[in-house]
C-alpha cells in the first residue's frame, strides 16, 4: 500500500474543527496522519499522570474517515516540568554555554534523567496504543540531534573512552598526545572539545579527541533511541519503527548507524528554504538526499515531512510555486518513497513556527496548495499500488564515509571544501545524465556495482580499503579524489603517502600539494586532445602533484611550479581501473569525467533530456516505470523511444516528443502491443533503452 498522509496537529485547533480536517484529508486522498510527536505537555501534564483521552478522539475522527496513524514519540519537544525536574539536562553549547528553555532539541542525549523520562512517556505510549486498530507505526523522537559538551557528557565520553582503547597508555599513543604535552594520566583529565580551548579561533583540540567525540555522541543519539525501540518493539511488536532524518546534508550523526535499530528510514524534504531567493530549486540536491536515505538500510523509505508551503520561523522563504508541490513530491517517489507525508496540515496560528505554512491556510482556508495535492490524491489512488514495492536499481555508487565527513569538520584543509557539496557536485553529473547513484557505507558489499565513486575519503581503515582493493580487482571501476588515504582511524597522518593505503590500487603518489587561495583556479589540459570538448575544465581549491608508479596520466596541470605535472590518472589493477582525480574541479570536471568513467564500466546513459527535466525509473520485477519531472519554468521537449503508457491519465503515446509544462511530472510505462512476439522484443528493447 503507498502511503499519502499528512502531518496533524489537533491540540493546536479547536476540537470541533477535527471533523471538518478529517473530511477534507479524506477528501484530498489521504490515508495516513502522523500525530503527537510535539504533544508531551498534553499527554503527560504532570510526572506520571497520562492524559490520552484528547488524542484518542483526534485518533477516532480520524479512523472514521479511514485514515491510520503513526504516533511519534515526543521527546524532541519537553515539558517545562521536566527541564524544571531536571535542569542540568539542557544542552551545553561548543561554547561552553548551557541553552536555555524554550525551543526543540534542546536536551542532552546522555543525561540519565531525561533519558528516564523518555523511557516513561514512550511506554505509557506504547501500553495504552499498542492494540489500536488505526495506529500502525511509529516515529521516535524528531530530527536527531545536535550535539552537547556538558559534564554528564564527559563523564559518559570517559565510560565510551575507557571501553575502546582498555588503558590510557592506547589512547595517549593512538591521539599522540606527546604533542603540546598533553598526556593523560587520570581518565578524569579527558576535556570535550569545547571551542573555548582556541578562544581566538586560531587553533583546535587534538584532533583524535574530537573525532572520537563525534563518535561519541553519534552513539549516545543511537543509545537514546535504543531505548525507545526496545519499548516498542516489546510492546507493539505489529507496528513499524522509524525516525525522519534530515537527508545528505545533515553531518552530526552517522546515519548508517541510526537506521541499522529502524524498520526504514523517513526524512524530511524541503526545497525551497533559501533566502536568497534563487530562482530555482535544484533538483540533484534532493535527488542526493533520497539516495543517501535509500541507502542506509538499501530498500525503500518514507518521506515524513514533505514540504506543504513556504518555510519560515522569523522569515518568510520563498514561496513554491504552482506544481512544485506535486513535483517534488513524485520526485520522491521516483527515488524510491513509498510514503508522502506532507508537512503540515493547517498553518500554525501561533508558536514559533507561525510562518511553517501547511496545506490550509491560518485561517483553515483549503486554497491552492490544497487543490494542488488533492489532484495528486487522486492520482495515488489510481497508481500508488503500482508503485508501492517497485525499487530503485543502480549499478553506480557514492561511499559516504562519516569518519571522513567529521573529520572535515575538526581540519576543513582548505576554508573552500565543503565535504558534502563535494558528494553533490560529483553525484549531479550522473543526475543529469538521469543515471540512478545508490549512496552506500564503507561496511557495504561493493560487487554489486560496476563503478565507485569513493569521494575524499580522508579517514581510511584497511578494512574499508581491503573491500575497494578487492571491488577493484575484480573488475571493478573506482574513482577517488584528493585527500583520500590521509588519516587513519585515529585521526593521524599515515606514515606513507596519500593516497595511503590505496596507493597500490591507484598506482599513484601524492608528490607534493597545494592548497588554493579563494578564487584561484587553472586550467587543466586532457592528453587525449578529443577527451573533453569545449572549455577546459578548471582545477580549484586543491591539487595534489602526482607521482605515477603503473597509472597513465589522464590530465595534467597547465600553470604554476607543478604545470606539465599529472593531476588525473588512470591505473589497471587486476581486470578493473583506479582513476585517482587530484583536484575538487568544477562541474566542468566532474561532467568531462563521467562519460569516460562509464565507458571504463562498460555502463551508458541511455536517456537524454533537456537540462532541468529528469527522467528516473522504478522497477517492479522486469517492469520499469518512468518518472519524468520538468523542474523548469518553461515547456520542455521530451523524446520517448518506443510506445508507452501514462499511468496518471492511461494515455497512450507512441515514439517521438512529449510536451512537458512547467512543473509538471507524467508517469510512463511500456505499452503493450498486439503481436506477442513483437510485446517480448518491444519490452526487450526498452528495458535496455531505459537503463535497466
Amino acid at each position: 500500500m503507498f502511503r499519502f498522509g499528512v502531518d496533524y496537529y489537533p491540540e493546536h485547533w479547536p476540537e470541533e474543527r477535527w471533523a471538518l480536517d478529517a473530511r477534507l484529508m479524506q477528501e484530498a486522498g489521504f490515508n495516513t496522519v502522523r500525530l503527537a510527536e510535539f504533544a508531551w505537555s498534553r499527554l503527560e501534564p504532570a510526572p506520571g499522570r497520562f492524559d490520552f483521552d484528547w488524542l484518542d478522539r483526534a485518533i477516532a475522527i480520524l479512523q472514521e474517515r479511514g485514515l491510520q496513524v503513526v504516533l511519534g514519540t515526543p521527546t524532541a519537544s519537553p515539558p517545562p516540568w521536566v527541564m524544571a525536574m531536571h535542569p542540568d539536562a539542557h544542552r551545553v553549547l561548543p561554547s561552553g554555554l548551557r541553552v536555555a528553555y524554550g525551543n526543540r532539541r534542546n536536551y542532552c542525549p546522555t543525561h540519565a534523567g531525561y533519558r528516564e523520562r523518555g523511557r516513561i512517556i514512550t511506554q505509557a505510549m506504547a501500553e495504552h496504543y499498542a492494540h489500536h486498530p488505526a495506529v500502525i507505526g511509529w516515529q521516535i523522537d524528531n530530527e536527531f540531534g545536535d550535539r552537547c559538551y556538558c559534564e554528564h557528557c564527559r563523564a559518559a565520553f570517559h565510560v565510551w573512552l575507557q571501553h575502546k582503547y582498555q588503558s590510557l597508555d592506547a589512547l595517549n599513543e593512538a591521539w599522540g598526545t606527546v604533542f603540546w604535552s598533553q598526556v593523560y594520566t587520570e581518565w578524569s583529565q579527558i576535556p570535550v572539545p569545547l571551542e573555548t580551548a582556541a578562544p581566538f579561533g586560531d587553533g583546535s583540540h587534538n584532533p583524535g579527541l574530537a573525532l572520537d567525540y563525534y563518535r561519541f555522541l553519534s552513539d549516545q543519539y543511537v543509545a537514546f533511541q535504543r531505548e525507545q525501540v526496545a519499548i516498542l518493539r516489546r510492546r507493539c511488536p505489529g507496528h513499524f519503527i522509524t525516525h525522519n532524518m534530515m537527508g545528505a546534508g545533515y553531518d552530526r550523526l552517522n546515519y548508517f548507524d541510526l537506521a541499522a535499530d529502524l524498520d526504514f528510514v523517513s526524512w524530511d524534504n524541503y526545497r525551497r528554504m533559501q533566502w536568497t531567493f534563487r530562482p530555482e530549486v535544484i533538483p540533484s540536491e534532493a535527488a542526493l538526499s533520497h539516495a543517501a536515505m535509500r541507502g542506509l538500510k538499501h530498500k525503500n523509505f518514507w518521506v515524513m515531512e514533505q514540504q506543504a508551503g513556504a518555510g519560515g520561523w522569523q522569515i518568510v522563504s520563498v514561496a513554491p510555486r504552482p506544481g512544485e508541490l506535486r513535483l517534488w513530491a513524485y520526485q520522491s517517489i521516483a527515488h524510491g518513497a513509498d510514503a508522502i507525508i506532507f508537512f503540515r496540515w493547517r498553518t500554525a496560528r501561533f508558536g514559533t513556527e507561525q510562518y511553517w505554512h501547511g496545506l490550509l491556510e491560518h485561517d483553515g482556508r483549503a486554497g491552492r496548495r490544497y487543490a494542488e495535492i488533492k489532484q495528486m490524491g487522486a492520482e495515488i489512488a489510481r497508481v500508488g499500488a503500482e508503485i508501492a514495492g517497485s525499487e530503485v536499481r543502480a549499478d553506480i555508487a557514492i561511499l559516504l564515509d562519516y569518519d571522513s565527513r567529521f573529520a572535515f569538520q575538526i581540519q576543513a584543509n582548505n576554508p573552500a571544501f565543503q565535504y558534502t557539496n563535494h558528494l553533490h557536485d560529483i553525484y549531479q553529473a550522473f543526475h543529469r545524465r538521469n543515471l540512478a547513484v545508490d549512496v552506500v557505507s564503507g561496511r557495504d558489499d561493493f560487487s554489486r556495482y560496476k563503478l565507485l565513486i569513493a569521494p575524499a575519503l580522508y579517514v581510511l581503515t584497511e578494512e574499508t580499503a581491503r573491500r575497494i582493493e578487492a571491488f577493484v580487482q575484480n573488475g571493478g571501476v573506482l574513482m577517488t579524489t584528493p585527500r583520500t588515504g590521509v588519516k587513519d582511524a585515529t585521526n593521524t597522518v599515515v606514515n606513507m603517502p596519500p593516497p595511503g593505503l590505496l596507493a597500490g590500487v591507484c598506482g599513484v603518489e601524492v608528490e607534493e600539494y597545494d592548497s588554493l587561495p579563494e578564487g584561484v583556479s587553472q586550467p587543466l589540459a586532457f592528453v587525449q586532445s578529443d577527451f573533453h570538448n569545449g572549455p577546459p575544465p578548471h582545477a580549484r581549491i586543491w591539487c595534489d602533484v602526482l607521482r605515477p608508479s603503473s597509472a597513465q596520466p589522464v590530465a595534467l596541470y597547465t600553470q604554476d611550479y607543478y604545470a606539465g605535472k599529472p593531476a588525473i590518472t588512470e591505473n589497471r589493477y587486476g581486470a578493473g581501473r583506479a582513476v585517482y582525480v587530484g583536484t575538487f574541479g568544477d562541474g566542468q570536471l566532474y561532467a568531462a569525467l563521467v562519460d569516460w568513467l562509464l565507458d571504463l564500466a562498460n555502463l551508458r546513459s541511455e536517456i537524454s533530456t533537456p537540462p532541468g527535466v529528469e527522467w528516473s525509473t522504478r522497477w517492479r520485477g522486469d517492469r520499469p516505470i518512468h518518472f519524468v519531472l520538468n523542474h523548469t519554468r518553461e515547456r520542455q521537449p521530451v523524446n520517448l523511444k518506443g510506445r508507452m503508457r501514462n499511468l496518471l491519465n492511461g494515455e497512450a503515446l507512441e515514439s517521438g516528443v512529449l510536451e512537458l509544462p512547467p512543473y509538471q511530472v507524467t508517469i510512463l510505462t511500456a505499452e503493450p502491443v498486439d503481436d506477442p512476439m513483437e510485446d517480448k522484443v518491444s519490452g526487450e528493447k526498452l528495458a535496455g533503452a531505459y537503463g535497466r
